[in-house]
């Protein structure tokens, strides 16, 4: 069982822009956690903020008793390792096959000479194939990701985070330009992941009824602020209007119904 991660007060200012306001949160271990909210709600800098992509400008970040906000170097890469991230536009290599891209989620552990040679033990090999199994991919293990279509892309990605041994998977709307079927084999894959191996995982969403069939727990934000906090039942159709509010309720029905709709086949309407 991994530990708790937890954020105190934790801010980000881009100039005048206030992305992340005081958040304070607690994340237990083996949660699967949904981070829904309208654009610019401040969802993308939180979860890049855990993974240190970006520094905070106040406020506190510790997992395991650790400061993660304080860490440098290799010990910032192992978080790193130990956060794994996964984002929107896959960010695997085109031209290397699906099982060398897999592979590269393992450079962490390796010195400088043994990365730039891209040299693998028959340990990794093992363990990437077991990830595709996993994730249902290995007839395209030596085909070119370049070749894979978007969901396939994205579930080759989630493999690649599997081989890094995270404490903690983040997942940045992997399901947001995705049709129906794609989506929902990423996001059983990673259910079935916090399932089986008992890992923590946020995902940002942009749609509610995607958050309420596979979260445990549901976190809205709003203006950089956490609006709401609570399971799926808990987020009633007023606190849902309270989070969008009327403008914001517009604007998300329209990206639910000309995007993340493709994502589920489903399109939530508050009443």
């Amino acid at each position: 069982m991994t530990a708790t991660l937890s954020l105190k007060n934790l801010s980000r200012e881009f100039g005048t822009t206030t992305a992340v306001d005081n958040a304070t949160l607690d994340i237990n271990p083996g949660e699967f956690v949904g981070v829904i909210g309208r654009s610019g709600a401040g969802k993308s800098t939180m979860l890049r903020l855990i993974n240190r992509l970006v520094d905070p400008t106040s406020g506190s970040i510790s997992f395991d008793g650790v400061e993660i906000t304080a860490l440098r170097g290799r010990a910032l890469r192992n978080w790193r390792r130990d956060c794994a991230m996964i984002f929107q536009q896959f960010n695997l290599v085109d031209r290397l096959d699906v099982l060398t891209n897999v592979l590269i989620g393992r450079l962490a552990e390796h010195g400088f000479l043994s990365s730039m040679a891209m040299s693998f033990s028959d340990a990794e090999r093992t363990m990437a194939i077991e990830a595709l199994d996993r994730l249902d991919l290995v007839p395209q293990a030596l085909q070119r990701a370049g070749t894979l279509s978007g969901g396939q892309q994205q579930r080759v990605a989630i493999a690649k985070a599997l081989v890094q041994q995270p404490k903690i998977m983040l997942a940045d709307e992997p399901i947001a330009s995705l049709d129906p079927a794609n989506a929902t084999r990423v996001m059983d894959g990673l259910k079935r992941i916090n399932s089986e191996d008992g890992l923590t995982v946020l995902v940002n969403l942009h749609t509610l009824d995607t958050a309420r069939a596979y979260c445990d727990r549901i976190i809205a934000m709003r203006a950089g602020r956490v609006m709401f906090d609570g399971t799926p039942n808990q987020l009633t159709d007023d606190v849902v209007r309270d989070i969008y509010g009327i403008e914001g309720l517009m604007e998300f029905n329209e990206a639910v119904t000309s995007t993340s709709a493709r994502a589920t086949g489903r399109v939530f309407v508050p009443s």
